[in-house]
């Protein structure tokens, strides 16, 4: 029974892990125009347990991706420099909808590895009651 416990929590883990991808994805699509964003990217940890992968896993603390911001030409705006730009956002919308595509996914997998043990589990108590 306990690999059933552990198939669970494996895919258990898994979603939750996709679910904080999908809100990182969705808060930079969400700031894609907000000057001086930077895009938060979000690291997957394998969960350790006496030394040993668990095969859980775990997101880390967001992180900031360091890449250029865009310069934005628009001498009206009140943060332009002298030249009439500004740093606008790195957030390229493409890879975030191909971040989310793959998040959405991944997390439709673990839900249904999560149901097939669910199913598997519930099939066998009722081979155990008979």
């Amino acid at each position: 029974m306990s690999d059933f416990t552990t198939s669970l929590s494996i895919a258990a883990s898994g979603m939750e892990a996709q679910a904080m991808r999908l809100r990182h994805v969705s808060e930079n699509i969400a700031n894609a125009d907000t000057p001086g964003y930077h895009r938060k990217v979000i690291r997957f940890e394998a969960v350790m347990q006496d030394g040993r992968r668990t095969g859980e896993v775990r997101t880390g603390e967001p992180e900031l991706d360091r890449t250029e911001l865009a310069k934005v030409l628009d001498p009206g705006n009140p943060l332009a420099d002298e030249n009439g730009y500004y740093d606008g956002s790195n957030v390229d919308l493409v890879v975030e909808i191909a971040d989310a595509r793959e998040a959405q996914r991944s997390y439709e997998a673990n839900l249904r590895m999560f149901d097939q043990a669910r199913q598997m589990s519930a099939s066998l108590l009722d081979l155990l009651r008979r």
